[in-house]
């Protein structure tokens, strides 16, 4: 899979959106917070890249967020 650091995903399992923090090619892992990125801070975490896939909406889903809070 081609997965780079800052790349938007969703989980296989569901619909939210994703940025990808890092990646471990040698032992098929990722690590990511979700996106757009909450108030607080979106905490890290990890899952096989076998559970996610590529996505190009977070730009979109990024302007959508911050016009509903103005």
């Amino acid at each position: 899979m081609d997965i780079h650091q800052g790349d938007c995903v969703q989980l296989t399992s569901g619909e939210e959106f994703f940025q990808v923090i890092g990646v471990d090619d040698h032992h098929n892992r990722c690590w990511l917070r979700r996106w757009p990125l909450l108030p607080n801070g979106s905490p890290v975490f990890e899952v096989p890249l076998q559970q996610i896939t590529p996505s190009r909406r977070c730009a979109k889903v990024s302007l959508n967020e911050l016009s509903q809070t103005l």
